[in-house]
Order: C-alpha cells, then sequence, then structure tokens
C-alpha cells in the first residue's frame, strides 16, 4: 500500500521533488506502461490542487491517444498541432497557457478549463505522450510548475 501525503505549502521546488520521489516508488519496476500511466494520474491528481483533468495522451502513429486520467471524459485523439496537446507533440516543447481560450485552436474537451499545461515525454528522441493538467482557475500553472512536471516526465519516462 502506498501512503503519500503532499505538502502543498512547501516550496514548489521540494513539492515536486516529493512527487517525484512518489512517483519512482510507484513505477519501480512495474514493467506495463498502462498501469504505470494510471497510478502516475492518480498520484498527479492526489499531489496537485486545483485541478480538473490530469493524464495522459500517447502518441501513436503521429498523433495523440487517450491515456489514463482522472477527470472528466476527455478527446480521445488529436492530432499533431490540434490545441494545446497537439501544440506540445508538433513541437516538442511544453505548453504553459494561463488563459486556453486565448490559445489559437484551443479543443474544449472541458468548458470548465481555463488553464493548462501540457509536457512532452521524451524517450529514446522521440515524444512518446504528454502529460495534460488542466484546471478551471485562469494562471493556475506557473514556470515552477513547468519545471516540475518536466522532471517528473523525464524521471517516468522509461517506465511509460
Amino acid at each position: 500500500m502506498f501512503a503519500f501525503t503532499p505538502d502543498p505549502a512547501q516550496p514548489k521546488p521540494a513539492f515536486y521533488a516529493d512527487l517525484i520521489e512518489a512517483a519512482r516508488a510507484l513505477v519501480h519496476d512495474e514493467p506495463d506502461p498502462v498501469a504505470n500511466m494510471a497510478n502516475l494520474s492518480a498520484l498527479i491528481w492526489q499531489f496537485l490542487p486545483r485541478l480538473n483533468w490530469a493524464g495522459f495522451y500517447r502518441t501513436v502513429d503521429g498523433a495523440l491517444v487517450l491515456g489514463p486520467f482522472q477527470g472528466k471524459p476527455a478527446c480521445i485523439r488529436i492530432a499533431a498541432g490540434q490545441g494545446v496537446c497537439g501544440a506540445a507533440l508538433a513541437s516538442g516543447e511544453t505548453q504553459l497557457v494561463p488563459d486556453v481560450h486565448a490559445f489559437p485552436g484551443h479543443i474544449a474537451c472541458d468548458a470548465d478549463s481555463r488553464s493548462e499545461l501540457v509536457v512532452p515525454v521524451w524517450r529514446d528522441g522521440q515524444v512518446i505522450a504528454v502529460i495534460d493538467l488542466d484546471s478551471p482557475e485562469p494562471a493556475r500553472f506557473d514556470a515552477d510548475d513547468a519545471r516540475g512536471i518536466e522532471a517528473l516526465a523525464a524521471a517516468i519516462a522509461a517506465s511509460i
């Protein structure tokens, strides 16, 4: 049994270090990528406050396909370059969007989402997935969140 108790009051670098330590514990010695993404989605959901969606989109044949997540039902397939997730896939770069309504081509899977953070997961020189976080609050995510989720993506890439 895993009992992780996040402390959202601690400085963000320490908070994300704890998240990464917990994530490594969850995926240690588990070879199944779907099981790992499912547990990681639940862990992110538990750790990060003020989210309305947290999960993975997997890269399949050059597009994104819905993976394990926490939150409302979501878009199933996203083409490279479409929306925030597709932009992360096409560019290979983190997308930090304080107002999704101002993002050209935003795909509104959940009309309650106001801000979004999407981080590519790289393995062997390829984007194999993206971690997608949505919040009902405008400007919920900042550069510290982006760095923390980027570090998480690097830490779990071999396990998904």
